[in-house]
């Protein structure tokens, strides 16, 4: 009872948004006042104390608008500058094909962000820039997010194993397992489940993108350029994999996307397995209302500018974030202890951080727009536009934001309550695993996924639920290291349908109230991905495999 009371802040979020094509704006707050009252009465937790983490997740919503805003900024900068119309030029001469465009941003580019920043960046920035490029919104959302899964789970230099190793680290002394090995081995088995179904997963997308977007409604034309999206595939999950196995978790996403980029490029310039058709969206005009930006984004200036000065700010990006996210090189520490503080938010004992300096919205996004205003020669109304315009965009993204996360922290801090109970989103995994039993490697992805849709972070999914996938795989007499892997990879996929960044992407590309649109659509490939994923492992799980016996 307890564990479908927690659901239905979660049922009403997901019907409104998906089954009454509610906005986020309007869904989220309904949905947090509805885990209010589920705290007050079911959970017994006073007043203050839902009060109190309530006001915390609108401080953590900072964050993601911060984030949001930069990458806006940087797109609506490149705008006025007119480096977006040579950015989009020079894809015209390496390809007009937007599958192949889709591959190159979408998934190499994007992938190469996520393993350095994570928390989002990835799809803000990438659908901006497909927009720019001459993309439908709504198309340049679907895609970003679709794509930011397979990367996910070694996103920010690895923090999602690491924060599940986090929170292992009672489990594994309990038993007297060695972490360092166990890490590895999550490592490993979490990469090659992520390698063999994410491969496939670009052609998916292609797929979704041609029956959703073409003129034809057709899924035929995403599948015509499967040689070269299966190439695209592998050329990011091969080294991806290699260097999960030989190097731990810190690198795959990183190292792997940079190979993958100089291995795609090339290869789509040359023409090598590119489809013999050129595909292309339907003229601008006949774009379906819904697939429209909601806001003014502004006109592409135009210019002369050169191909490296028109991408001199995204490769500082790229340099910036690598340099700022890799502790070894000293900048880490030192922007992420740049913070201001709000201690024990309303008595719940909880510290408000906002360490702005690490934060990528500010270093490198608004960095890089500033110095964008001095390198590319801006007009001082050019750069007021740029400002202007941004706020605007931003201002519908963040209702939604403050009371989703709003709610998202009250369930999670709900643990602290009257009644005894634990946290709500625990109740309802807890539940989840006892009704599964011996079917349990069929749902522990999707608790990944659970998590993640809605916390908006793997990492914090990989927190949430790690040790409880641990103690139930113990319990079932299942390999650990497997489910905990299926754990892993299920919050990568949620990033697809999670409401943070489903909110966050529409903020950046203008399409403010498709959200449940886009979750309805991005549930598909979720499921077929969570699905095949669990059915990988479970082929090892039921055949007696273990490759960590603990």
């Amino acid at each position: 009872m307890y564990a479908f009371l927690a659901f239905i802040p979660i049922l009403i979020t997901i019907v409104l948004m998906t089954v009454f094509n509610w906005g986020a704006k309007k869904a989220l707050p309904v949905a947090w006042v509805t885990a209010a009252l589920v705290a007050l009465t079911a959970w017994n937790m006073d007043f203050m104390s839902v009060l109190g983490f309530s006001v915390f997740g609108v401080f953590k919503a900072l964050d993601v608008l911060i984030i949001i805003f930069g990458a806006i900024l940087i797109l609506n900068t490149l705008k006025q500058s007119g480096a977006m119309a040579t950015i989009n030029n020079g894809f015209d001469g390496i390809t007009k094909d937007r599958r192949i465009q889709v591959l190159i941003i979408a998934w190499m580019f994007a992938a190469f962000i996520e393993g350095a920043a994570g928390f989002g960046t990835p799809a803000a920035l990438a659908g901006p820039l497909l927009v720019g490029l001459g993309f439908p919104p709504l198309a340049a959302a679907m895609v970003a997010l679709i794509l930011n899964s397979t990367p996910v789970a070694f996103g920010a230099v690895g923090t999602p194993v690491i924060g599940a190793m986090g929170t292992l680290a009672t489990n594994l002394n309990a038993i007297g397992a060695d972490p360092a090995v166990f890490q590895m081995e999550l490592t490993k088995w979490a990469a090659l489940g992520h390698a063999v179904v994410g491969t496939f997963i670009p052609l998916l997308t292609l797929g979704l993108m041609t029956k959703f977007f073409g003129k034809n409604k057709s899924f035929k034309e995403g599948l015509k350029v499967a040689p070269f999206a299966i190439f695209a595939g592998l050329a990011f999950t091969v080294p991806y994999l290699i260097i999960a196995m030989l190097f731990g978790p810190e690198l795959p996403s990183l190292v792997g996307a940079l190979i993958g980029l100089f291995i795609v490029v090339p290869a789509a310039k040359s023409g090598f397995l590119m489809p013999k058709d050129t595909w292309n969206f339907p003229k601008e005009e006949e774009w379906e209302d819904d697939w429209r930006s909601k806001v003014d984004l502004g006109k592409t200036a135009e210019s002369n500018m050169s191909l490296l000065k028109a991408w001199t700010p995204y490769l500082l990006i790229a340099v910036i974030l690598v340099i700022t996210r890799i502790p070894a090189l000293g900048l880490k520490g030192f922007l992420a202890s740049q913070t201001i503080t709000i201690p024990n938010v309303l008595g719940t004992g909880l510290n408000y951080s906002l360490a702005w300096a690490y934060l990528p919205g500010t270093i490198p996004f608004m960095l890089v727009a500033v110095l964008t205003h001095f390198m590319h020669g801006m007009k001082s109304e050019d750069v007021k536009f740029a400002w202007k315009n941004t706020f605007k965009q931003i201002s519908g993204a963040a209702i939604a934001l403050f009371a989703g996360i709003a709610m998202v922290q009250l369930m999670l801090n709900s643990g602290v309550n009257g009644s005894g109970l634990d946290s709500m989103l625990s109740e309802m995994a807890k539940a989840i695993a006892g009704i599964a039993g011996n079917a349990y490697v069929f749902v522990a992805p999707f608790i990944g996924v659970l998590g993640a849709f809605m916390s908006g972070s793997n990492t914090v999914s990989n927190i949430l639920f790690s040790s409880l996938q641990f103690e139930t795989a113990t319990i079932l007499e299942m390999p650990q290291v497997l489910i905990v892997a299926l754990q892993v990879i299920g919050g990568g996929i949620g990033n697809m349908v999670c409401v943070n960044n489903v909110v966050a992407v529409c903020a950046t590309v203008g399409v403010i109230g498709m959200e449940g649109k886009l979750i309805r659509r991005n549930a598909i490939p979720m499921f077929i991905y969570a699905l095949a994923v669990a059915i990988l492992i479970g082929i090892l799980v039921y055949s007696g495999f273990n490759p960590l016996p603990l």
